[in-house]
């Protein structure tokens, strides 16, 4: 039997998403190109070997630069300018802040200071693109397919990732004197050709019709609606989902919740605030934060030489993509909460071992030893890639009401910061002090984890973005029966129950 073709509708669909993506690349690649700097002998001569407490400074100060932007500038972003010129303009900072950290030199000192300076900067940019980018595609996608496409800011970022690790290592064969000293300069410098290429294809995507209607503009939100789904007509089922989008809108207008402080006060919306929030966190503290920018530090701890620690996270970054796309997959099957326990569980064994096999053959002598802790390194990037991963960010862009997403997301996301804070903070003194047993502190931050999730987060699997206000309402502890105790009131104000986003057509005739 031949697969049906895709409708225009869903190759619209996934065309945005992909492209969108982009920013979550560019948010990638400036977090991985880090790690790859760290042991670049031009940049330890440029700053003159900076000490174990100023490598976690230049780490650190990049997430209070992202904590403060989640905080204070994204959502407000993301809600004056919209989702596509938000990311612009997110963009343009982590370019300027690219720059500084590329030009870095001159000293110990003004060399961290510059690498500081370049690293809160580009903080601020990618607060904005980690948390618009997501917003957009959950935004422009329907319920039943919405976890596999906002999956799509997660590989976009972990292909960022790989990208700076296999660009950090081709570095690697410059030889002659300017490479010495151009080299990771130049590394970091590549950034600035996907910002290009997104920059100048973000003005021509559509805005997302949640945006469109949040400002009061109906036509152009019934026209791009129309266009992301492949309709020349305004079909029953479009119209549905144009009228439940305007009727979540009005309710929430009516009760006139419009102030982000209303997320601290409004006890259901408290609840999606601190859940999203603590779930950022402890995406972090889980140990990724580590892998990500100590990743080539932790191999050559392993034995392997400066190019071997490279190559090998080159590879463990490639092999996130696959994983994210499996986690693609599957977190509509399984749902959120089964993939942040899988996720979670296989993290726990891998920084078991990792913690342990040095400790029984210390000082790099059973090279076996060795090689199963990179080995169980890789086993922890594919529980975080399809655990906490994508996950993450899927539950944080789709529980909360439209008009407060953007803070609510952003404000959750500062979460993450704080936990990269901590963990940048702790990793490298604490691998400096007592080595392999810093990995049971991250194991035993996964092992609550799974608890945490189990008792205090009800199932989003196939739930529209405006069915979220029912699903808060009331919450039974450890079960994904949720009570409707607000979604039951909305409906009965509204003299009506309101269509399920699964039922769209998406192409005009393709259900989804």
């Amino acid at each position: 039997m031949l697969l049906r073709p895709p409708t225009l509708g869903t190759a619209r669909l996934t065309v945005l998403c992909v492209f969108s993506a982009l920013g979550s690349y560019i948010w990638g690649y400036t977090t991985g190109i880090l790690g790859t700097i760290y042991i670049a002998p031009g940049f330890l001569a440029a700053l003159h070997k900076p000490t174990a407490p100023q490598f976690g400074m230049m780490t650190a100060f990049y997430y209070l630069g992202t904590w403060t932007s989640f905080v204070f500038i994204a959502p407000r972003l993301a809600d004056m300018l919209g989702r596509r010129y938000a990311a612009f303009v997110g963009t343009c900072v982590v370019c300027v802040g690219t720059a500084v950290e590329a030009g870095a030199g001159g000293g110990r000192e003004r060399g961290v200071a510059m690498m500081i300076t370049g690293r809160v900067i580009a903080g601020l940019g990618t607060a904005v693109l980690s948390t618009s980018v997501p917003l957009f595609q959950a935004e422009i996608t329907p319920a039943a397919r919405r976890g596999k496409f906002v999956v799509l800011n997660h590989i976009g970022f972990v292909v960022g990732l790989a990208s700076a690790f296999w660009v950090g290592y081709g570095m690697t064969f410059w030889k002659h004197h300017n490479g010495f000293n151009l080299s990771w300069r130049l590394s970091v410098a590549v950034l600035f050709i996907p910002a290009v290429i997104f920059l100048a294809g973000l003005p021509f995507l559509p805005e997302t019709p949640r945006w469109l209607l949040e400002k009061g503009h109906t036509a152009r939100a019934e026209k791009s609606l129309l266009w992301i789904r492949g309709s020349r007509t305004l079909t029953p089922s479009i119209s549905a989902e144009l009228e439940e989008i305007q009727n979540n809108i009005a309710y929430h207008h009516t009760h006139s919740i419009k102030s982000w402080k209303q997320l601290f006060r409004d006890p259901d919306l408290f609840a999606r605030l601190w859940r999203a929030a603590v779930l950022q966190f402890l995406s972090q503290m889980s140990g990724s934060t580590a892998m990500k920018y100590y990743l080539p530090t932790n191999f050559l701890a392993l034995g392997l030489g400066r190019r071997m620690a490279l190559l090998a996270g080159g590879i463990e970054s490639t092999l996130k993509i696959p994983c994210a796309i499996f986690g693609m997959t599957i977190i509509d099957r399984i749902g959120r909460r089964a993939a942040l326990f899988i996720g979670a569980g296989v993290m726990v064994i891998a920084l078991l071992i990792n913690g342990a096999l040095p400790l029984a053959f210390p000082n790099n002598k059973n090279r076996t030893s060795d090689y199963a802790c990179i080995v169980f390194i890789f086993v922890f990037t594919f529980g975080y890639s399809i655990g906490f991963g994508p996950t993450t960010w899927v539950y944080g862009s789709e529980i909360f009401p439209t008009y407060v997403r953007a803070r609510g997301l952003s404000l959750s996301a500062s979460g993450g910061s704080i936990g990269s804070i901590v963990v940048a903070q702790i990793w490298p003194v604490a691998f400096q002090r007592i080595r392999s047993k810093t990995y049971f502190i991250f194991m035993s931050i996964n092992i609550a984890s799974i608890v945490i999730i189990y008792i205090f987060y009800p199932e989003t699997k196939g739930k529209t973005l405006e069915e979220m206000d029912g699903l808060f309402g009331k919450i039974t502890v450890g079960s994904d029966n949720i009570g409707m105790e607000k979604g039951d009131i909305m409906n009965e104000k509204q003299g009506h129950e309101s269509p399920k986003e699964e039922e769209v057509l998406v192409g005009g005739d393709e259900k989804v």
